[in-house]
């Protein structure tokens, strides 16, 4: 039997903690920053978590599940 590749859109997208749950990027701050106030920009550059209602779904991604 092949062996199972790992989703190259997640692989770079997501990271997975010593706990076990997901990291992620915040959405919005690649481009029109200018608008946006500084503690928007400084909320938005900090890393989130991935809602343990989508975690099953990339962790299948992932080949972690």
């Amino acid at each position: 039997m092949p062996k199972v590749k790992t989703n190259s859109g997640a692989k770079k997208r997501f990271r997975v903690t010593g706990s076990g749950k997901i990291k992620r990027s915040k959405a919005y701050h690649r481009h029109l920053l200018g608008r946006k106030s500084h503690g928007r920009k400084k909320e938005l550059s900090q890393s989130g978590v991935v809602h343990v209602s989508d975690e099953h779904r990339i962790k299948r991604l992932l080949n972690l599940a």
